[in-house]
């Protein structure tokens, strides 16, 4: 008891600051979880969440929908395709910065990859638009003058996936290589010097002393980064959707703010995401023991 409070004098400034953080957690992450219940009860606009009937699972009757499950298909292979682009794009946008040997080019290089992740995704969207309209947009007047016809990017069934994936990769490449680039700073230079003197070059440098160095950090990253396959993201989806494509544009996210928000139905919204959340819990766990099995790293 002494050594705890001995400790808690002598850092107690770092205690502070946990508790904060603690804190912040507990208010909006923790209490709001009493919400929930909501998925289990028959609540309305009006009533309090205590005073709302208890409905047992009657607000799951989306997962016998036909209509439920075609929106998950839309939604993995939304977060499936830009996964497998988006999650080795700042691996290896890192290790090529990281092989820029000139300092200030590569400050430049950073700094404007940095920028897009500042970008409103509203104003992606209207980017997005004004290059890919079909009236006068960059892209289609390129097309026509090739002898092509003009193309309705934007309502295209077969292009908002690729439209997704290739805009959130520009948008947040360059944020994700910051880990990247922290943990290739840490690698002692003198790996680098003794596989120098035995002749190795640039590329055998990253094969065998970059890569395998921040193979923890990926795998951590890899981990945090499971619960995006469930999560497409309402702020990245949201604004490219039009009625031409709704029958690829609606997501998971997108469906629970349609039925929380607009249409009222808070019970089903909330079963909804409760449904999301423990499947992103349950692919946290998975690829946690995969990882464990496969390279001895993990979360824990």
């Amino acid at each position: 008891m002494k050594t705890f409070i001995k400790n808690i004098k002598r850092y107690h400034w770092y205690y502070i600051m946990i508790l904060c953080g603690i804190t912040c957690l507990i208010l909006f992450s923790y209490i709001p979880m009493a919400g929930l219940q909501i998925a289990f009860r028959n609540f309305k606009p009006g009533n309090t969440i205590w005073n709302a009937k208890w409905v047992g699972l009657k607000n799951f009757w989306f997962l016998k929908d036909t209509e439920f499950w075609r929106i998950v298909k839309n939604t993995f292979v939304l977060t499936g395709a830009r996964f497998v682009v988006s999650f080795p794009a700042p691996i290896i946008l890192a290790l090529l910065i990281n092989e820029i040997s000139n300092t200030a080019f590569k400050r430049i290089v950073q700094s404007i990859t940095y920028i897009p992740h500042f970008i409103s995704w509203i104003v992606v969207a209207y980017i997005l638009d004004s290059f890919l309209s079909p009236y006068g947009g960059i892209i289609n007047q390129l097309i026509e003058k090739l002898g092509g016809e003009a193309v309705f990017f934007m309502g295209s069934n077969n292009w908002f996936v690729p439209i997704v994936t290739i805009s959130s990769v520009w948008k947040d490449v360059g944020w994700g290589t910051i880990i990247y680039l922290a943990a290739i700073t840490s690698i002692d230079p003198e790996l680098y010097e003794a596989a120098m003197l035995d002749g190795a070059g640039r590329f055998a440098k990253v094969k065998h002393i970059t890569f395998p160095s921040i193979r923890p950090t990926i795998v951590l990253l890899l981990i945090l980064s499971m619960p995006n396959l469930i999560n497409a993201g309402i702020d990245s989806i949201y604004p490219l959707m039009n009625n031409a494509n709704l029958e690829v544009s609606t997501v998971i996210d997108t469906y629970v703010l349609s039925n929380g928000l607009q249409l009222g139905k808070y019970s089903l919204a909330t079963a909804i995401g409760m449904m999301s959340s423990m499947v992103s819990l349950l692919l946290i766990l998975l690829t946690n023991k995969i990882a464990n099995k496969v390279s001895g790293e993990g979360l824990w």
